[in-house]
């Protein structure tokens, strides 16, 4: 079997291309087409199917676009209600693709209407397409859709469909079985995954928490224990894959752009300022939020969509003209590139700055400073870094403003220095009178 694994570094998400006899399928593409049809042109191949596991929470999918450009029809559970030309593709369902065999089976747990598609060749070699059921090391959390998609659940009736799912759909694949899940480490979707990109269903029956021997209820109280905070924009997504996304080129060129602006003014809609902490601080724009995007390990994604709230305008500030098609795609991975008003870039004119942090000053006189404390409450249960600091979640500092007192100035941290720009700048904004400052990647001096 001729599989091709594309990995999107900032959502941890893999999609797959599967080739035979010069037909491609594709299972859970992300928004950039492209790399699939470069492949397809590379191979010489028709792109004729394309899988859906599930409505996804975390990124935009490609699959209404693929179809309208090449044909290719769309297979989704029944259950799905999707709202494109689609194939329903359940228990039972089969589809020939050159010399492989793709078969449905329903596995609901993450989401009710998730499948998971299994591909066998000539030579009976299986293969597993999970989508968001079953990680390496961990399966899909299950409180994803209490309030999005066609059919709401309650997590605690998806956890014990997900307890289901993984005790009997898959006792007729063989050990040998290549597991190839949608997301690994990094994502959201789930809380202990594995930085390995795929498995066997072997090793996954021996090694992951799932498969042991352990009662429903044991197996609902662990899934459902310390899942990772829901992004604003997640339950936004699934609604719009349910219904499919706009073709991305088109989508992408209506956004203005301004360049090296020169004027203070006051803008009618968030400003999210995308450069390193270090120019943001020297100058920046009033009340803008520092979200910094300089490569593929800063989860800029996850945090727009985290502080942003879905159909919330916003400005986006460049470092240079050089980042307006890599920023505009990245937004559009999320679906925000309808809600993003513009793209700037700043001129030398001198706008706003922030005051340099006493680090020394800090470190003799914790009593002197308001400590907030951003990290995830996962994070902070497994113990603070500092004994009197208050923990609220970066997700959630845009309406904590009277959980912050003023009466000292304050001092944002984060684990290592990358969301606490971030927090630094929101809570500058919300708050008044009082000095903000960042820790930054100080922090780890107090770890």
């Amino acid at each position: 079997m001729n599989i091709i694994q594309f990995e999107d570094k900032p959502l941890a998400h893999y999609s797959y291309a599967i080739i035979s006899d010069h037909k491609m399928a594709l299972v859970d593409p992300s928004r950039h087409v492209n790399q699939y049809y470069e492949l397809a042109e590379k191979h010489n191949a028709k792109i004729t199917a394309v899988f859906e596991t599930h409505p996804h929470a975390d990124f935009v999918s490609s699959h209404l676009q693929i179809h309208k450009e090449t044909g290719a029809k769309i297979y989704v559970s029944k259950l799905l209600g999707a709202n494109y030309p689609h194939q329903t593709f359940d228990d039972g369902d089969v589809l020939k693709l050159g010399s492989i065999t793709f078969k449905g089976i329903n596995t609901p747990g993450h989401s009710p209407d998730s499948i998971t598609i299994i591909a066998e060749d000539k030579a009976n070699n299986y293969v597993m397409f999970s989508g968001d059921t079953l990680f390496i090391g961990d399966v899909g959390r299950p409180d994803l859709r209490e309030k999005a998609g066609n059919m709401k659940a309650k997590r605690e009736e998806l956890a014990k469909n997900m307890y289901a799912t993984i005790k009997n759909k898959f006792k007729h694949l063989p050990d040998s079985t290549i597991v190839y899940p949608a997301h690994g480490a990094g994502s959201l979707c789930g809380k202990n995954m594995s930085k390995d990109s795929s498995s066997t269903l072997g090793k996954e029956r021996l090694e992951n928490w799932a498969f042991k021997d352990v009662t429903e209820d044991e197996f609902v109280a662990h899934i459902l224990k310390d899942q990772p905070f829901i992004p604003s924009y997640f339950g936004f997504n699934v609604d719009l894959n349910k219904n499919g996304a706009e073709n991305l080129e088109s989508s992408i060129a209506k956004p203005s752009f301004h360049f090296k602006i020169d004027s203070n003014k006051t803008y009618d809609a968030l400003i999210i300022d995308i450069r390193n902490q270090a120019h943001f601080k020297q100058n920046h724009l009033a009340n803008s939020f520092n979200i910094m995007a300089e490569s593929d390990n800063d989860k800029f994604e996850t945090w727009l969509g985290s502080i942003v709230n879905p159909e919330e305008a916003f400005y986006v500030v460049l470092n240079s003209s050089k980042e307006r098609e890599t920023i505009l795609n990245r937004i559009a991975k999320i679906g925000y590139e309808k809600q993003l008003v513009g793209l700037l870039t700043l001129s030398e004119t001198r706008f706003e700055h922030s005051e340099p942090f006493n680090l020394n000053d800090f470190e003799n006189h914790l009593e002197n400073y308001t400590i907030i404390d951003i990290r995830n409450k996962s994070e902070v249960d497994e113990g603070k870094i500092f004994k009197n600091a208050i923990a609220i979640p970066l997700n959630q500092l845009r309406t904590a403003k009277d959980e912050i007192p003023t009466d000292k100035p304050i001092v944002v941290h984060c684990a290592g220095g990358y969301r606490s720009a971030a927090g630094s700048s929101i809570i500058s904004k919300i708050t008044h009178n009082v000095a903000v400052y960042d820790l930054s990647d100080a922090v780890t001096k107090f770890q």
